[in-house]
């Protein structure tokens, strides 16, 4: 059965724009800023510190915020995030889609602190989490990021600014176009629209660049900010730069986009096999662990033990085809979301779907176990 977050065409082609296209793309999203199994969690505010619509901010422990977008609601900051206030000195978590996203959180800290911005942190190097930056620049504030952050920043986004994408975007229309059927041209037109949108993006940032590198081989590395501590740490998975922020005394992890809460993964830049181990260190933290995500609800070990499920489920279906000798592309048009996970959105099938199977037969080819 199809996905019911599946957004049809019809919908895409009622909006003009390519980030009204995004938006109602997004409106497919879980809207809820909290899973249901950590709603009832004291350190968790009742209420927001602040709330623009597009995203809320709220105390999640002592001197601990998240940032929660709602994408239905419009896209600054498209990505989750925060902040970390303790006795000297803040850290921020995420630069956003643009600097009015990373802007409306440096607001809302300073309801909270005027103490000194020890520095932002992207977790990775992505648009929805990187071209805010500039309004940390402004700011005087150092972008702190994986070493790799800035070197693919300018390969994937500074390059291509002012480049005549016609090309791109005719083929991806040419898909839409040649699809077999209403299923095929849905998932063609997703993909089409998201990059619409990181195109768009990209034409109308500044590509501010972190200024303070981080050597994986130095991390983790722990941040005193008086009286609490927030470490950085690097993981295999989402991308080749994926850095997570840890409050342990709170029993909090900032895990940028190596956790996609109640919802598909984006895999296109990933190492799947790497990520699934990650999660399974994740799993490992305490049973009370809260999980700020990089996209969707705040949740707890719940939110890990699903997405481990949903790698499973996809890893079962790749292993399958693998074996039966199915091209990739045919493994990728087959898959069909299960009832389990119907509920959970896809935003673009070759960013999650396509992107996975491609990245496991690799790992099947390479000798990896087929599960």
């Amino acid at each position: 059965m199809e996905n019911d977050f599946a957004v049809t065409r019809r919908r895409f082609l009622a909006s003009t724009s390519c980030l009204g296209v995004a938006l109602a793309a997004a409106r497919y999203f879980p809207a809820a800023a909290l899973a249901e199994e950590i709603a009832g969690d004291p350190r968790i505010a009742d209420k927001p510190l602040a709330d623009k619509g597009f995203a809320s901010i709220r105390r999640i422990g002592e001197g601990v915020y998240a940032t929660i977008s709602d994408p239905s609601k419009g896209i600054d900051t498209l990505c989750n995030g925060g902040f970390i206030v303790g006795r000297e000195a803040v850290l921020l978590v995420e630069g956003y889609r643009t600097p009015a996203g990373a802007a409306f959180q440096m607001d809302a800290l300073r309801q909270v602190s005027k103490l000194p911005v020890k520095a932002a942190v992207d977790t990775h190097y992505h648009f929805d989490h990187s071209m805010g930056n500039t309004h940390y620049g402004d700011q005087g504030i150092a972008v702190w990021a994986h070493a790799k952050a800035g070197p693919l920043m300018v390969q994937n986004y500074g390059m291509l600014q002012g480049k005549d994408k016609t090309e791109q975007i005719g083929s991806l229309e040419k898909r839409v176009r040649d699809a077999a059927n209403e299923i095929e041209r849905e998932r063609a037109q997703g993909d089409l629209n998201l990059y619409k949108m990181i195109f768009q993006t990209i034409d109308s940032s500044v590509v501010a660049l972190p200024n303070h590198p981080l050597d994986p081989e130095t991390l983790p590395v722990s941040i005193d900010l008086g009286g609490i501590a927030a470490v950085i740490e690097t993981y295999p998975g989402h991308s080749p730069t994926d850095l997570i922020i840890r409050v342990p005394d709170r029993n909090i992890v900032f895990t940028g986009d190596l956790l996609f809460s109640s919802m598909y993964p984006v895999t296109f830049d990933g190492d799947v096999g790497g990520w699934r181990r990650t999660l399974g260190t994740f799993a490992g933290f305490g049973k009370d662990t809260l999980f700020v995500p990089g996209h969707g609800k705040l949740c707890g070990q719940e939110g890990i033990a699903l997405l481990r499920d949903i790698f499973d489920d996809l890893a079962d279906h790749a292993g399958k085809m693998f074996q039966a000798g199915v091209p990739v592309e045919e493994a990728t048009r087959r898959y069909t979301v299960p009832e389990r996970f119907r509920k959970y959105p896809v935003f673009a099938w070759s960013f999650c779907i396509g992107s996975t199977m491609t990245k496991l037969y690799g790992e099947y080819k390479a000798g990896a176990p087929k599960s």
